[in-house]
């Protein structure tokens, strides 16, 4: 188990419109010691207002919310600022919903009814690992694949992955951490983002999530 007071602290944003449930939050992230909550709002306007004052690593954000909402404001957080990992949040489970977030950008998804321990392992994750995947944003990936094959557009295009990178993107699928793989293969951590990087160029992919989307297309993974 890992040492809470070794670990590099994370700092952590919320946005949502309901009071009680960021304070609850909030609450039930104060005992983490690597975990520095330095930023709230309420909305999505307030939220990018903030972060022109403060970066924080992982941000917790709402999709529902009034004046901007979670949808609206996510990729102009990947936008403005790329590093930043965000955590989705909502009331509902809707895998349309959740594909399409993971699409443009989000690093993970996660139900409000989450505990205090999955919403800590989510920002720990995507923090350390740029994803955090669930049942629920496996379900939504591969639900979302299914409707799309339908249409043979959607079919990835032709590209030359070397055996290196098919092995590499098949651990990713696996969730493995950058440190795993890199031992699997017996590559530097360094070189295994170098040639994340690179997959995600050669097969025109924006995030991880895109990365697995086209694996599983792609026929490089099975369908769970």
């Amino acid at each position: 188990m890992r040492n809470p007071d070794t670990l590099p602290v994370v700092k952590v944003a919320i946005a949502d419109d309901h009071a009680l449930f960021r304070t609850g939050v909030k609450t039930s992230l104060q005992s983490r010691k690597d975990i520095q909550m330095v930023a709230e709002a309420e909305n999505g306007m307030q939220l990018l207002n903030l972060l022109r004052h403060i970066q924080p690593d992982v941000i917790l954000l709402d999709i529902q919310m009034p004046i901007m909402d979670g949808l609206t404001t996510l990729p102009e957080i990947k936008k403005l600022y790329p590093n930043i990992k965000v955590i989705m949040l909502s009331m509902h489970n809707d895998h349309s919903v959740i594909s399409k977030m993971m699409e443009i950008g989000a690093n993970s998804y996660l139900t409000k009814e989450s505990g205090s321990e999955m919403i800590y392992e989510a920002i720990r994750a995507v923090y350390e690992q740029d994803f955090f995947f669930n049942d629920l944003t496996n379900k939504a990936l591969l639900s979302g694949l299914r409707t799309k094959r339908v249409n043979e557009s959607t079919m990835p295009m032709e590209v030359q992955l070397t055996d290196k990178e098919v092995t590499i993107l098949r651990l990713m699928c696996d969730e493995k951490s950058t440190k795993e793989i890199a031992d699997i293969v017996d590559l530097s951590p360094r070189t295994v983002e170098a040639i994340r990087d690179k997959l995600k160029t050669k097969t025109g992919t924006k995030s991880m999530a895109g990365l697995v989307m086209y694996a599983v297309k792609a026929g490089l993974v099975e369908q769970a």
